[in-house]
């Protein structure tokens, strides 16, 4: 019987919109009440929305070693909040740390939130995940896996607009390869961190790339299913 089906149906935790919800209103009292908290923010908007690779770098670069540290904890955090997109961190890193370097912190960063995430689907098992997404998710993100396997985590990787953070999860509770699963997110990532690093001169140019990274692997994907669907008739 499918691990997934031996349970009811368990009711989607609040928690991650609570604490960001939390995080948001924190941060509009800060802005408004603590000076050196708008100064801050102000800086890091107007820095980050720049367009300047350059300036964007400066602002990075003021947290020393911490930058790169900060950026690998965003992104295992940012798995449980809805205010901190994991593709805005991959354009401040690659912005700021340029193609290559920046590069590789994402390559870093998708491994190091990839693999707590599947820890915490195999280790806290089905009802802890869908408690963090929900039972229809996990569900439609379970069958997808069981049918497709590997290359469900490579096309899922290689469109940014997918769950990348549910297929850990999802990945863990069904006991995949640990080896299988984090082999299948780094050749699924790397493609779409290759291309918009090409064409990361800019936010735009990222934003441009991020598209056009998403669209083709949709198409990619479709095409797959099309094809394995035709050889099963």
């Amino acid at each position: 019987m499918d691990k997934r089906n031996k349970s009811s149906s368990v009711k989607k935790s609040k928690a991650p919109l609570i604490i960001s919800v939390i995080i948001i209103a924190g941060l509009i009292l800060a802005y408004f009440f603590i000076p050196e908290a708008q100064g801050f923010l102000n800086e890091a908007w107007n820095a980050l929305s720049s367009n300047d690779e350059e300036r964007i770098k400066t602002w990075v670069d003021q947290f020393g070693w911490m930058g790169p540290l900060v950026i690998i904890l965003a992104m295992a955090i940012q798995m449980f909040l809805l205010v901190l997109p994991s593709l805005g961190l991959m354009v401040v890193s690659i912005l700021a740390y340029g193609p290559v370097w920046g590069s590789l912190l994402v390559l870093v960063s998708i491994f190091t939130a990839s693999s707590v995430g599947y820890a915490i689907g195999r280790s806290l098992g089905s009802v802890m995940v869908k408690k963090l997404i929900g039972d229809k998710t996990e569900k439609k993100i379970g069958d997808f896996l069981e049918d497709y396997g590997f290359w469900a985590v490579i096309i899922t990787r290689l469109n940014p607009i997918l769950s990348n953070d549910a297929i850990s999860f999802v990945a863990g509770v069904l006991k995949m390869s640990y080896w299988r699963f984090i082999g299948a997110t780094m050749a699924g990532i790397s493609p779409l961190i290759l291309f918009i690093a090409v064409l990361g001169e800019s936010t735009d140019g990222l934003k441009i790339g991020l598209i056009w990274g998403s669209v083709i692997s949709l198409i990619l994907f479709i095409g797959y299913v099309w094809w394995d669907k035709k050889r099963e008739k």
